[in-house]
């Protein structure tokens, strides 16, 4: 499938240009959630919560699921590397930003060479291709000459406001936030079967591709973000009308918005 139809959506005028959060192998989740609890411990309560109530013991599956990625809160500095011949003003222009987020939290993202915890690929072969990142402190666990974000097909040339709508968001990803219309009350308002027929038919999804990617909710005991569901966040997908049950469109967002840029200064203070 080539790039235009991978990486967009047109139907009735709505776009869409899906991204996916990378997961990694069932056999690391566990030892991933651990990381994160000893990155952040307020990463854990959820799923303490869940099996204080029920008397529960949760799975590996279960507690991945409600074990957060987010990384400490004094301050996330993350290196960044580059898995393809890169320009330098490429590097730079990509860098400024992952930074965007840096005007309303304490992250910063350096270049380095050496060992980067964050590396991008813009040649990621099928079916890796696409727009997507693995979930905050699960980079942790990605082999270090293996990609923790793809780009595809970036370039010089590519418009500006993709750089802001997609470069912004997968490092939304990598600081942890998880996709905004993964939320209980859009899912709702998905219908299902046109959504598997839609994504499978313009994505090459599976139909379990579709489910985890777009209709499978975030439970409300994992969630920290703002008590709504923000359809222009930067993080959510747009989702066309003709998949939504009310025939309403979800518009998506296309930069950071004042949500976003609020919960992220909740998770990620500044001194």
């Amino acid at each position: 499938m080539s790039k235009a139809k991978k990486n967009m959506i047109i139907e009735n005028n709505d776009v869409i240009k899906p991204c996916t959060i990378k997961m990694l192998p069932q056999s690391l989740w566990q030892k991933a959630s651990e990381t994160a609890v000893i990155n952040n411990p307020a990463n854990m309560p959820a799923a303490n919560q869940f099996m204080r109530a029920t008397g529960q013991q949760l799975s590996v599956a279960h507690l991945s699921v409600l074990t957060t990625k987010y990384w400490k809160t004094n301050g996330v500095k993350l290196t960044v590397g580059f898995l393809d011949n890169t320009s330098v003003a490429l590097k730079k222009r990509i860098l400024t930003h992952m930074n965007a987020w840096g005007k309303f939290c304490n992250v910063k993202f350096t270049l380095s060479d050496v060992n980067p915890q964050v590396r991008i690929s813009f040649s990621t072969p099928a079916p890796d291709n696409g727009y997507w990142s693995y979930l905050g402190t699960d980079i942790l666990h990605v082999k270090p000459n293996k990609p923790t974000m793809n780009l595809e097909a970036f370039t010089m040339n590519t418009p500006e406001a993709e750089f802001v709508r997609v470069v912004r968001h997968e490092t939304g990803h990598t600081l942890g936030f998880p996709h905004e219309h993964m939320r209980e009350e859009i899912i709702k308002k998905i219908n299902k079967k046109k959504a598997i027929d839609l994504f499978m038919a313009t994505q090459g999804w599976s139909e379990e591709d579709v489910i985890q990617q777009v209709l499978t909710p975030i439970p409300r005991s994992a969630l920290l973000g703002t008590q709504n569901p923000d359809p222009n966040s930067i993080m959510c997908y747009s989702l066309p009308g003709s998949i939504m049950i009310d025939g309403k469109s979800i518009p998506g967002g296309v930069d950071i918005d004042t949500n976003d840029a609020s919960f992220a200064a909740l998770i990620y203070p500044k001194k």
